[in-house]
């Protein structure tokens, strides 16, 4: 089944095929700065979450640690809302300028603003500046160890947009982008790193590699057309088991991380509160492998943006053990 097209007026306006329907661009910025906003995918926040709840992860693991939330967490938290989503609007724009040809060819994406013709590549390379600008001068605030891991995370950034062009699995290297947040958010209030983050990161990457499977399935013939190399292409009518590989590896990483993080110097109440949060989150992505239906793209996308609500469950619990 192919994604759903925008309607002929949804077309004229500008509005890009996979935005969500009456969203806040489309009905309310000013029609100057739209074409700037889809480039960024704010009218697609789904992404911003994504890059969003590790970070959060990160910094109530990192309270959970060392038993000693302070004022300053509430700056950190405010800061990498406000960093994610700059951060995911200028990664957003690199992508679409690199792959600006690719989109172009694709049913889903040729309605993005560059292959449209919306915004130009020297606009686009501009706008992604003044976003990555702003975004650092907030990373400014945080300490020394979070600035240097805010740097090393652009290589990532930089690399993933050409991952499916030389590999099966592109969507390993947008776990390592989008789950860096966990590194610099721990960083960010504990001034150093741990083993707890580093298991919390990669739990974070298997969890990419279980969305953005999903996500992929989308584009798997359009794709396969023009030699685009993904997880879902590799894996075809093996997803499901593959699925469930990154659900068990992503809960039980998550688990680890929680121990390593609670166990030296948190309560067993804290320590049981925490440990729900990955059990739950499992329970999450084993609904959505439920649902999972490789030639079904509106669900497919449903899924897809579901995923907030599954980072949001183990929050939760983080939260209430760094209280317990």
């Amino acid at each position: 089944m192919q994604p759903q097209s925008p309607t002929p007026d949804a077309t004229a306006s500008g509005q890009v095929a996979d935005a969500v329907r009456g969203n806040w661009v489309d009905r309310l910025a000013p029609e100057a700065t739209r074409p700037y906003l889809r480039l960024s995918r704010a009218d697609r926040p789904i992404g911003t979450w994504l890059l969003l709840l590790p970070c959060w992860w990160g910094l109530a693991l990192g309270m959970l640690w060392d038993q000693s939330p302070r004022w300053e967490d509430l700056w950190i938290f405010i800061g990498c809302g406000l960093g994610a989503w700059l951060m995911r609007g200028a990664g957003c724009t690199w992508n679409d300028i690199t792959d600006r040809d690719i989109d172009g060819s694709v049913e889903r994406t040729r309605s993005r603003p560059i292959p449209s013709g919306q915004v130009s590549v020297k606009q686009a390379l501009a706008y992604m500046g003044a976003q990555a600008l702003v975004a650092f001068a907030i990373l400014l605030t945080f300490n020394a160890a979070a600035i240097a891991l805010g740097f090393l995370s652009l290589l990532p950034v930089a690399i993933y947009p050409f991952a499916k062009r030389f590999t099966w699995w592109p969507q390993v290297f947008l776990g390592l982008a989008f789950n860096w947040g966990a590194l610099l958010a721990w960083a960010a209030h504990t001034g150093s790193l741990h083993w707890a983050p580093v298991i919390l990161y990669v739990a974070g990457i298997c969890w990419t590699l279980f969305y953005d499977t999903i996500y992929a399935h989308q584009d798997a013939e359009d794709d396969a057309l023009i030699g685009v190399k993904s997880t879902a292409r590799l894996f075809g009518e093996a997803s499901p088991q593959w699925l469930r590989a990154f659900q068990l590896l992503t809960v039980a990483l998550l688990a680890l991380a929680v121990v390593a993080a609670a166990a030296p110097r948190g309560t067993g109440a804290a320590l049981a509160v925490a440990l729900a949060g990955p059990c739950a989150m499992g329970l999450h992505m084993g609904w959505q492998l439920r649902r999972f239906d490789p030639d079904d793209n509106p669900t497919l996308l449903r899924l897809f943006r579901a995923n907030r609500d599954t980072g949001l469950i183990p929050l939760i619990f983080f939260l209430a053990a760094v209280l317990a």
